[in-house]
């Protein structure tokens, strides 16, 4: 039978093969159990020097998707076509985000996963799941390991930059345990958790040992009897001031102390009472937010300065303010975050060595936000929906709704920009400044469950694949490392 021939002619074909191979003693010929040709084992994976992690907090694919149109827009293009830089990785994986008690996460739970390698419950840090939140005896009892410990450790240089206040979720995560994800300044544990042993996430800061730390809230750092200090405990606390006394370190107000401050000293940056300012409200014209250094600043000067470190770094970098634009429901905001949190990581690609620092990409939630109703390619991604010419006449009656009003492409299912309950619904406002319409009245835009993505390129990059859960991402940095 030809089926027979066929598999004759393949064992005789591989009877030869393995006749003609050369073994480690010299000798040659067909054996039951060939031995591997002597050709060296094969090279170890590359292991990173460096990792820089890069979280768009509540950048969703929804807002990649927007990010990528309106990027695009601004340099004249269409947009659909336009490529963010980080979209051009080979690695992606999708990422599951719930946390243990929560189908819909928030960020503590979700960059406690990152940093920890265990998800854990909704609004706390660096503690697991068995935890009561807001009780201290409790955070106390169930602590998880900090990636930023580890870092420290094994002697490597730490970084953490955030447009949001450093004190705030995902960047407390790197370095903070709480029961309380609010427990940011003394004023904001309960009285009855106080003087239990839990310090709060402004202090932790203050006795981390890091080399970069920039962001917001300054205002947490200090008395209410100082500067614009909200700390009430002690109306005089400067713990900024007991951080330089401890370190010899650098603090910095804004982007031109910042350039200033001796690049082999450890650096704190605290450039806003609170959260930054908003990139939009930056290109308003007025001076609001002129002194600070942008996302894309910070992260220059702090791979800048981590870079000397021979052993390497780990640097978390975060774009906190594209969630703050979409609970705000004003799409063009967190836009205009997600094109600035995209620069900043062309600025990474452009000075790291990629064979030496793996750098990813990713979400620690994503939101609400929708991209509908059938407008022609190219139309103004802020703007209203405009049918494609020649798409149907079931398409052109979609670009209205029911009401014979437009609406735009952009939208919320939840969130301050309601409809619902009005008599008449308005025409929806278009542009960056706009709060676009939304469903389901709510006093802020939630966040959404869907998986989030990942980008990776570098060593270890190739463990970003499939879909996993949110805390394998801190498993891929440490194998990186090649701490497994």
């Amino acid at each position: 039978m030809k089926l027979t021939r066929s598999l004759n002619l393949l064992i005789t074909g591989a009877a030869l093969s393995l006749g003609a191979c050369t073994y480690a003693d010299g000798s040659q010929g067909v054996v039951s159990t060939p031995t591997p040709v002597a050709a060296g084992e094969a090279p170890a994976p590359k292991k990173a020097k460096n990792v820089i992690l890069f979280i768009g907090d509540g950048m969703g694919i929804s807002t990649i998707t927007a990010a990528r149109i309106y990027a695009g827009q601004k340099r004249g293009q269409s947009g659909e076509e336009y490529v963010l830089p980080f979209e051009k990785f080979d690695n992606v994986a999708l990422v599951k985000t719930y946390n243990t008690n929560a189908q819909v996460p928030d960020s503590a739970g979700t960059a406690t996963a990152m940093h920890s390698g265990q998800k854990t419950k909704i609004g706390v840090l660096g503690v697991g799941p068995d935890v009561v939140r807001a009780d201290c005896a409790s955070g106390l009892a169930n602590p998880l390991p900090l990636l930023g410990e580890e870092v420290n450790r094994r002697g490597l240089a730490l970084g953490i930059v955030s447009t949001a206040r450093i004190t705030h979720a995902t960047p407390a995560s790197v370095y903070a345990r709480s029961a309380d994800r609010n427990w940011e300044a003394d004023n904001g544990i309960p009285e009855d958790q106080r003087g239990l042993g839990c310090d709060d996430v402004a202090t932790q800061l203050i006795n981390a040992d890091f080399q970069v730390a920039l962001g917001g809230g300054s205002a947490l750092f200090f008395g209410d009897g100082v500067e614009d200090g909200s700390r009430r405990l002690n109306s005089n606390a400067n713990l900024p001031a007991d951080w330089v006394a401890r370190t010899s370190g650098t603090l910095v107000r804004d982007a031109a102390g910042l350039d200033a401050a001796p690049k082999d000293k450890p650096v704190l940056g605290l450039f806003s009472p609170s959260h930054m300012t908003y990139m939009a409200e930056r290109m308003d014209g007025s001076d609001k937010g002129a002194s600070e250094p942008t996302l894309t600043e910070m992260t220059g000067q702090a791979i800048a300065r981590l870079k000397s470190d021979p052993d390497g770094y780990y640097l978390m970098v975060e774009s906190g303010r594209i969630d703050h634009g979409h609970h705000a429901g004003k799409a063009g905001f967190a836009l205009e975050e997600t094109v600035e949190f995209a620069n900043a990581i062309q600025y990474a690609i452009d000075n790291t060595d990629p064979e030496e620092t793996l750098i990813m990409v990713t979400a620690d939630h994503s939101h609400v936000f929708t991209i509908a109703g059938y407008p022609r390619r190219g139309n103004d991604i802020l703007g209203l929906v405009v049918p494609p010419e020649s798409g149907g006449a079931e398409v052109t009656e979609a670009a209205k709704a029911e009401d014979g009003r437009p609406y735009t492409t952009l939208g919320y299912a939840n969130g301050p920009g309601s409809i619902a309950n009005l008599a008449e619904r308005p025409i929806p406002e278009t542009g960056i400044n706009a709060r676009q319409q939304s469903a389901i009245s709510t006093g802020s835009e939630t966040h959404a469950g869907e998986d989030v993505a990942l980008y990776a390129q570098g060593p270890g990059a190739d463990k970003a694949r499939g879909v996993i859960e949110q805390n394998v991402v801190y498993d891929i940095i440490r194998s990186a490392f090649g701490w497994e």
